[in-house]
């Protein structure tokens, strides 16, 4: 049984412009990179590549979303696309960090004459493409963990692109050549703290496991005022995706209810978990002196 809720609308048409404007990014920043030498500028282009890769990911997931719907082999349509791909985002960026990490030390040790203004005018476009990028896709990330996902792509792209510029102005004018890999590392570390959240995130929704904010044993509690109710047990809490909250459970009665009873109950039961824990989704099984494991939560073999 299930209420229907309100659900954020995300628009695909701006991560469709977002998309075109980090592929010409990216192109720039390879050719500029090779030329001048520069490994912050080479490590922008990969995060920005990684970035195109990940938008249109992003994309596809966002379409099938919202334009596949449920048949008879696919109850739940593609709503998982989405949470499928801000992990596989969120993993990329931090295997990318990681290697771009370790170039980093490695350049650190052995630092080359870099060719300056060449970094300096293409991180000024980088953070122009990556900036209207921001702008773009800012509104739905609020409410999207694959929009926040690509959003956050772009963010630490901007940053690092500013990270490069600085870089950029000081072997310009101070001829400190170190400060490219020092940058890089810092570029990685910051791409791993931002990406690790979603990651665990996604993952979490994956592994159906409870969303953080529900307490499971709250709803146990507040079923259990309902004076027809003995006991609520093989409860069952998982996340479809952003924003579909499921539960089944077996809810036990003191008394053999008609079935227009249980319809009663169900609602005042539904109403509980839509108001106190945003649970529109939920699937209640009725029993009455059923020899059963009454366990709240059961160990399936």
């Amino acid at each position: 049984m299930s209420h229907k809720h309100h659900k954020p609308t995300v628009s695909g048409k701006n991560l469709l412009i977002t998309i075109f404007l980090n592929v010409l990014i990216t192109i720039a920043q390879l050719i500029g990179g090779f030329i001048s030498g520069s490994l912050a500028l080479l490590s922008d282009a990969v995060h920005n590549l990684s970035d195109v890769l990940s938008l249109i990911i992003s994309f596809i997931a966002n379409r099938l979303t919202h334009n596949k719907k449920q048949n008879l082999s696919q109850t739940f349509g593609y709503k998982r696309a989405e949470i499928i791909a801000a992990f596989i985002n969120a993993a990329t960026l931090i295997v990318i960090a990681i290697i771009l990490g370790i170039e980093a030390i490695k350049r650190f040790y052995n630092p080359v004459e870099i060719g300056s203004n060449m970094v300096i005018w293409l991180a000024l476009i980088g953070i122009a493409g990556n900036g209207l990028g921001v702008l773009f896709l800012k509104k739905d990330a609020g409410h999207n963990l694959n929009m926040r996902s690509a959003y956050l792509h772009l963010l630490t792209d901007m940053l690092s692109s500013i990270a490069v510029l600085i870089g950029g102005l000081l072997m310009k004018f101070y001829h400190v050549y170190w400060i490219d890999a020092i940058l890089t590392l810092l570029i990685s570390i910051y791409l791993v703290y931002m990406s690790w959240r979603i990651f665990i995130d996604s993952l979490k929704i994956l592994m159906l496991f409870a969303p953080e904010h529900i307490i499971i044993k709250d709803i146990e509690k507040e079923v259990l005022k309902i004076e027809e109710i003995k006991n609520i047990h093989h409860v069952h809490v998982w996340q479809l995706n952003d924003y579909n909250i499921h539960l089944e459970a077996h809810i036990e009665f003191n008394k053999d209810v008609k079935l227009s009873k249980f319809d009663s109950i169900c609602e005042q039961i539904e109403k509980v978990l839509a108001t106190d824990f945003g649970i529109y989704h939920s699937n209640l099984q009725p029993e009455f002196k059923r020899d059963d494991t009454k366990e709240f939560i059961i160990q399936d073999s």
